[in-house]
């Protein structure tokens, strides 16, 4: 896979206003370079099919930005269609001014067109943003294309891993291969749970080590776990780091009980939440599209991710509790209270993580999601993430959303969605919004 490109193509004509053309030719170039290292620019203008294609002959973008410089008919855009696959981001100027005199750019007329060869070439799968390179409208989508579009491609370079199968009645998490490929460009790999647990039963005291010591540094109350139970909990935390590292897996969901208790005697929960601080999205109960939602996140805030359930509201104060058994990230708790670690909650056996997460003035809540048909579909809402002690016994975080609670979640139960959600410690709806699009997803707001 080649390195990410934006590239920036400005088309036009020369019989329009060039001293005005090429003043937001260059303020185009500073608003792009402000908001990403990947961009790729001509030297000038593109007033020309044969300037077009000559610049068109040294890139391989991951994003176009087309911009109107002028008024360009839409063979101009139908160069660029015809040669590249990547999404396109359709970019139209203001009038730099209406004085009754010259028309100086005429770059809406010039959008009609090159959007009439948008919907030829793409049946509409385009973004749009009319406006001037100095509006914070558009910096904001230009940004948040950006973003969704290099996502895109690194879901194409993406191996996942699903580790063991979903416990029954939990089969909205179990993904195909295929369909992951086809639909996202991930690789989906599958390993039995029993192989991880026998690999990790071979390990020594010794060869664990080091993953004791770095659990400790990052948690408190490691110690009230019984020394057995730690010293399997580190044979686990080597056997998934090194299945991870060896095969180069990025997202994972992880199948935990009963085998975890019934086979292995120690729960895998605080094993996830030590990959989720390592970067590698890990999922519990099995769930390949919550991980795959988790990666999603933690690619576009560069932050862990919290997985759970919903489980409490309450309309008076406008909130919705996200909880699970014990797999969040360490980076994500209170710090006035730290990793806690406690014992799974129904099975009273440790470690697992039991604490409340920290605050966010703005998360997003997010879900790859799938209907019965097959299609799949995005879960998105938006809130904050209060300063909530825990909960319940495991991990929580309680969210104040931006719509009423109590309609995100009749809504969303009438809607058939699936019980896991990811809480996204950052504002990236908007992304996501547009990788949905690019991808052809159903976005479902809430």
């Amino acid at each position: 896979m080649s390195k990410f490109q934006v590239a920036y193509i400005p088309v036009g004509v020369p019989t329009f206003h060039l001293e005005s053309a090429q003043v937001e030719f260059e303020k185009s170039i500073k608003t792009i370079s402000s908001i990403t290292e990947d961009g790729v620019y001509p030297d000038k203008m593109l007033l020309s099919i044969d300037d077009l294609c000559s610049f068109l002959d040294t890139i391989d973008p991951g994003l176009v930005i087309l911009q109107n410089i002028t008024f360009a008919n839409s063979a101009y855009a139908s160069e660029v269609l015809k040669r590249f696959s990547c999404p396109v981001l359709l970019w139209t100027l203001r009038e730099p001014v209406i004085d009754g005199g010259r028309l100086r750019l005429n770059s809406l007329t010039g959008a009609y067109s090159a959007a009439n060869a948008l919907m030829s070439f793409r049946d509409g799968n385009f973004e749009y943003i009319f406006g001037g390179p100095d509006e914070e409208k558009v910096k904001a989508k230009l940004q948040a294309a950006v973003k969704a579009a290099k996502l895109k491609q690194d879901l194409t370079q993406l191996k996942m891993a699903s580790v063991g199968h979903t416990p029954q009645g939990f089969g909205f998490g179990r993904a195909l291969d295929i369909d992951m490929l086809n639909t996202f460009g991930v690789t989906l790999d599958s390993i039995e749970a029993r192989e991880l647990i026998d690999q990790a039963k071979a390990y020594t005291d010794e060869d664990c080590e080091e993953y004791l010591k770095e659990m400790k540094g990052c948690t408190v109350g490691l110690e009230k776990t019984p020394d057995q139970n730690l010293k399997d909990f580190a044979r686990l935390c080597k056997a998934y780091k090194d299945y991870v590292v060896n095969n180069n897996i990025g997202a994972l969901s992880s199948r935990c009980w009963p085998d975890f208790f019934t086979a292995f005697g120690t729960p895998v929960c605080a094993v996830l939440a030590m990959l989720n601080d390592l970067g590698v999205a890990a999922s519990c109960e099995a769930d390949a599209y919550g991980a795959l939602s988790m990666y999603m996140g933690m690619n576009l805030t560069g932050n862990a991710v919290f997985f759970g359930d919903p489980v409490s509201l309450d309309e008076e104060e406008n909130t919705i509790t996200y909880w699970h058994c014990g797999t969040a990230a360490c980076s994500l708790a209170h710090p006035a209270e730290g990793a806690q670690i406690g014992v799974h909650p129904n099975r009273k056996i440790g470690p697992a993580m039991d604490f409340g997460c920290k605050p966010c003035e703005k998360v997003t809540i997010f879900r790859v999601g799938r209907k019965a048909d097959g299609s799949f579909r995005f879960f998105l809402s938006s809130g904050e993430a209060l300063d909530k002690p825990k909960q319940f016994i495991g991990t929580s975080v309680v969210v104040k959303t931006k719509n009423a609670s109590i309609d995100v979640v009749n809504q969303s139960v009438l809607d058939g969605w699936e019980p896991h959600f990811a809480v996204i410690y950052g504002d990236v709806k908007a992304e996501l919004e547009i990788l949905g699009h690019m991808l052809g997803i159903e976005i479902c707001e809430y």
